[in-house]
């Protein structure tokens, strides 16, 4: 079993600052009146998906890319992505002057996948496990994994997005994450109990797509043998045992939620604070919405809206 020593440190986050800072956007927060007054409470948006490629995932990338041997580099890197690391990792490693290969799902959203590609990065689509194609690509071309979540330095990476929110919101009492994989809540939640160890994390996940509160359930990391969820960007079938220790030793709650109550938060962070998030990057702020977080009187809340990939022919059809 991981143990609490194989966290990533704050020491991590703050080299990983210094990495990725000539390469990727300080996202800017934003206050919203509205969801203030729906959640009784000072609601501040850490909006991520105006970050290059339109998520977080550039940071864990770029950090990632950084630590590569030069042989690493020559030979290459490879990854496996539903879209948001998928864009990232191309876009990154043609930043660097790296070659990149990303194993996607037959059923990823055309958008995400004609990016990457137009980022430099050589999709391979498949219907069968990703993980497990990945890694056969791995062995015969000899890639180097950059996993999208399941990595310490990726996780480092992402864990400058909460840096920065207490940088930038020192008050903080809640930041509301949307976990996948685990990447980003995992960094998220080690720099901020580092750095402000009162501040509660609270993790949302889609009822499709759950594994890592089914996995704090059983002890473990689980494996879903099916995903089904509006929210593509947080539809790992998989928990990374990396992030399953972060999360069970960091994250003070977690709310598993519905494909159409994230379709209602887009449809209020568009009508309401006039960003166009994707459904991953809306699930944070459902909690809120919901009513189901209690949160103490006059509380500093900080969602994180993660990404902004939103194919507009699939918007059509969900609002």
């Amino acid at each position: 079993m991981t143990g609490t020593s194989e966290l990533v440190r704050l020491d991590a986050i703050r080299d990983a600052q210094q990495v990725i800072t000539a390469h990727v956007h300080r996202t800017p927060i934003m206050g919203s009146s509205y969801l203030s007054q729906r959640a009784g409470a000072r609601v501040i948006l850490k909006l991520e998906l105006f970050q290059k490629t339109g998520s977080f995932k550039v940071r864990g990338v770029m950090n990632a890319l950084h630590h590569l041997t030069a042989d690493e580099r020559a030979r290459g890197v490879i990854s496996l992505s539903a879209g948001n690391h998928a864009q990232a990792l191309a876009w990154g490693a043609s930043r660097v002057g790296i070659r990149s290969t990303i194993v996607m799902p037959l059923t990823a959203v055309s958008s995400k996948v004609d990016a990457t590609r137009g980022y430099g990065g050589e999709v391979v689509q498949t219907d069968g496990d990703l993980l497990a194609t990945a890694l056969e690509l791995q062995r015969e071309r000899g890639l180097t994994l950059v996993h999208p979540f399941d990595d310490a330095r990726v996780i480092a990476g992402q864990g400058t997005v909460g840096a920065e929110i207490v940088e930038d919101v020192p008050d903080v009492d809640v930041v509301v994450v949307a976990c996948g994989g685990g990447g980003l809540i995992s960094g998220v939640a080690a720099a901020i109990k580092a750095l402000r160890p009162l501040t509660r994390v609270i993790g949302v996940e889609p009822e499709g797509a759950d594994a890592m509160s089914r996995s704090l359930a059983a002890g473990s990391p689980q494996r879903l043998s099916t995903t089904n969820t509006v929210a593509d960007g947080l539809a790992a079938p998989f928990a990374g045992v990396r992030n399953f220790a972060h999360c069970r030793a960091l994250v003070d709650e977690w709310f598993v939620v519905t494909d159409a109550d994230i379709v209602a938060a887009m449809r209020v962070l568009m009508e309401r604070c006039k960003v166009l998030p994707e459904a991953a990057g809306a699930a944070a702020v459902v909690p809120l919405l919901t009513g189901r977080l209690t949160l103490p009187p006059h509380a500093t809340v900080v969602p994180i809206i993660c990404g902004g990939n939103v194919d507009l022919e699939r918007l059509k059809q969900l609002l």
